[in-house]
């Protein structure tokens, strides 16, 4: 009847989450909740059990292993933490993947730095690219601003040339003019020269004898 008090116990709790036989020692599994039921296994420290219920009292619990064997242990040497025998390999594997993940990131540290440094070297050379353009085209409107003046020198000069050249023409006709009047007076003192010799060929012979007859007769 206690039995069946028990198993009643038992069949009326709720079911635990996984629970762990703790670090220190091996256990038994019973057939029943008490010593005096037979031996079902022998469970190794770490074990994963299902609680399945308690007891009345809660000194036993009913479980069932990984491998379906069904039981009682007694509750004192179960755990609701993974014992460290369960944590260990957890926490290796775990130390192991946060070891891998800082070599990776140490990895992609040093892709950054190399790449930085690649960059800040691609940076100084397009400084330096940027300062050599910069001075060059300083240097080309320094020159295009000479060559600007230069022609306006050169279209002031070609202006002045212009309007001497129109002076010139001025000049040369009025030097045209001059010479065709020069030539113009020469020819009327040559008509005049002429007229005034025939003249004074034609009139001077006549009025010679004049004088001459007018003294013999006085």
């Amino acid at each position: 009847m206690a039995c069946a008090a028990c198993l009643a116990g038992a069949g009326s709790a709720a079911a635990q989450d996984t629970a762990w036989v703790g670090d220190e020692v091996f256990i038994v599994l019973h057939a029943g909740p008490g010593t005096n039921y037979r031996w079902v296994a022998k469970l190794n420290p770490g074990t994963a059990l299902e609680p399945k219920g308690t007891a009345e009292d809660g000194a036993w619990t009913e479980v069932t292993t990984d491998r379906g064997t069904e039981g009682w242990v007694r509750s004192e040497f179960l755990t609701r933490q993974p014992p460290a025998q369960v944590r260990l390999p957890a926490a290796e594997a775990r130390a192991e993947r946060l070891q891998a993940r800082v070599k990776e990131l140490e990895d992609n540290l040093a892709s950054v730095r190399a790449a930085e440094a690649d960059t800040s070297g691609s940076l100084a050379e397009t400084e330096a690219r940027l300062a050599a353009t910069s001075e060059e085209l300083a240097n080309i409107k320094q020159v295009s601003g000479r060559a600007l003046a230069l022609d306006e020198e050169n279209r002031q000069l070609n202006e002045t040339v212009e309007t001497l050249r129109s002076e010139l023409d001025v000049l040369k006709a009025d030097n045209q003019r001059l010479q065709d009047k020069l030539q113009s007076s020469a020819f009327l003192d040559g008509a005049l020269a002429v007229l005034l010799g025939v003249i004074i060929t034609l009139v001077v012979p006549r009025l010679w004898p004049r004088r001459r007859s007018s003294s013999s007769w006085a």
